[in-house]
């Protein structure tokens, strides 16, 4: 029998304007982790929608052999039979349905039509013990934090006996601590003998976990390497994937003194909408200068998007109190419209739920936010919004054949440049961008550093938050550090290393 338990030939897929794939090879050994990295648009999603009969045999030339057979999936359920089960990056869960019912659904536990619940729970319980889950099966899924909803994805492959499971992003969504339970539930899968398929933009972790990597660029086969033999590093795989040796991981920046102070929150105290008696934000007092990029730093539950938020026109909490101030005068944000018209613009860090209108078009989606500096008496003037959008396009070097596709059409990386090209579109003094790089390649991310460097030489403020320590420290000029809403520390960029930030951020305030 042979090694492989999957190969793929010659894979080629199109869609109006753009090859997605081209004579893509990759080929995957029995019970192995296999890693496939790549940047945004490199093709990695649309192999494994091919791969888990996304899209049909039919739709797209070359050949999927599968355990030493031939397959031709018409749909999801032909390939589930074969024991291949995709978990997309956006889990598929029923928040309202319970986690048996979830587990289930579709492949339900009947007796005489009638489904047999004893049966059912008792079933979910044995695939939620092994998985490591302790949860009553009856508990709605909405219930659930992320890093438990992707263990219950996982349980419920493991219940169409899975033999290739693959995984979208698995940890994109996820804190360290659930990353880590994931990344050695995955290797005791491998050793139970089920074959695994990871896509990750985290080439650490990839690196932790896979045996072997396959790196796509542009929609081909760059290579594939033994994680082991190969000697593997993060520095090794950037260069596969975009094609050239980063030597800097930031785009290098003229060292200049900030300017006036632009923006001073002093004394921000937020309590949560759900439990109005907790603070999660506590007496936080921060300023931004002119030309700086000031980083926000802390765990998850920290307080960072919540201030943040807060601060754009209280789109978040309750019994908001303290002050803002900008240019010197105190000013009041108590809605959206009003941040927005004293220059605030905040870049959310979920791009798709509150960044974007996936089913608009680009052009739309950049004008959104200002479509009051294109209307005429209530009238937009549409070949003033299509220039504008054309404009942005180039700047930003936004990847769409034309700025009239459906944003959903674009890379990740690549729909971060609209929510970027949105708000610049306002001409802001201050941006507040949240995860600006969650979810996005090596590449796209040096544009997107690129893209902030070029706002603070604009005159900009620009304030970061974001869970990569790294991203940073190689961004910033000053940096916050916020530990259960407070402010516990401020470092400048020659003070600050990951252990002094790691300080602060787990302590109690200082004050």
């Amino acid at each position: 029998m042979t090694d492989h338990i999957l190969r793929m030939r010659g894979i080629t897929k199109s869609f109006p304007g753009v090859t997605a794939l081209r004579d893509v090879e990759l080929s995957v050994r029995r019970g192995e982790i296999h890693g496939v990295c790549g940047e945004n648009g490199a093709g990695k999603s649309t192999l494994m929608k091919i791969l888990s009969g996304v899209y049909q045999h039919g739709s797209y030339t070359g050949q999927v052999v599968f355990d030493g057979e031939d397959c031709a999936f018409g749909g999801i359920r032909d390939s589930e039979a074969r024991g291949i089960v995709i978990i997309h990056q956006e889990l598929a869960l029923v928040p309202q349905l319970s986690i048996a019912e979830n587990l289930f659904l579709g492949n339900e536990r009947a007796t005489r039509g009638l489904i047999d619940w004893n049966r059912t729970n008792h079933a979910a319980e044995r695939h939620l013990r092994r998985v490591g889950l302790r949860e009553n099966p009856t508990t709605p899924a909405g219930a659930l934090g992320v890093g438990k909803q992707q263990l219950v994805e996982i349980a419920k492959a493991l219940s169409k006996e899975v033999r290739l499971l693959i995984l979208d992003e698995p940890t994109a969504a996820l804190n360290d601590d659930d990353s880590a339970h994931l990344l050695d539930l995955l290797r005791g899968l491998r050793d139970e003998g089920i074959t695994c398929v990871v896509i990750s933009h985290k080439l650490g972790e990839i690196i932790d976990v896979a045996d072997t990597v396959t790196i796509l660029r542009d929609g081909r086969t760059i290579e594939t390497l033994d994680v082991r033999a190969d000697q593997l590093t993060e520095e090794r795989l950037i260069a596969g994937m975009v094609g050239r040796d980063l030597e800097h991981r930031f785009p290098p920046r003229e060292p200049t003194a900030p300017g006036e102070e632009v923006l001073r929150i002093e004394d921000w105290t937020v309590h949560s909408p759900t439990q109005p008696d907790r603070r999660v934000v506590d007496g936080a007092t921060l300023s931004l200068c002119r030309g700086e990029i000031v980083g926000l730093a802390g765990l998850m539950g920290a307080g960072r998007t919540e201030l943040a938020m807060s601060v754009f026109g209280r789109s978040y909490g309750v019994r908001i109190s303290g002050r803002i101030f900008k240019d010197g005068k105190e000013i009041d944000v108590r809605s959206v419209r009003a941040a927005i018209r004293h220059g605030i613009a905040y870049v959310s860090e979920d791009r798709k739920r509150h960044g974007l209108n996936l089913v608009a078009d680009v052009k739309r989606n950049v004008s959104a936010a200002g479509l009051g500096l294109l209307a005429n008496r209530g009238w937009v003037n549409e070949h003033e919004e299509l220039r504008v959008a054309e404009r942005f396009r180039d700047r930003l070097r936004i990847k769409t054949p034309d700025v009239l596709a459906p944003t959903h059409t674009l890379s990740g990386g690549n729909q971060q440049k609209v929510v970027l090209a949105k708000w610049m579109f306002t001409e802001p003094d201050v941006l507040i961008l949240d995860e600006p790089t969650r979810g996005v390649d090596v590449g796209a991310k040096y544009e997107i550093y690129a893209i902030v460097n070029s706002l603070a030489a604009q005159g900009k403020a620009v304030l970061v938050i974001s869970s990569e320590l790294p991203e940073l420290l190689g961004l910033c000029d000053r940096i916050y550090a916020l530990s259960a809403g407070r402010v516990t520390g401020e470092l400048t960029a020659g003070e600050a290393t990951q252990e002094r930030l790691m300080r602060y951020m787990t302590q109690e305030d200082r004050r």
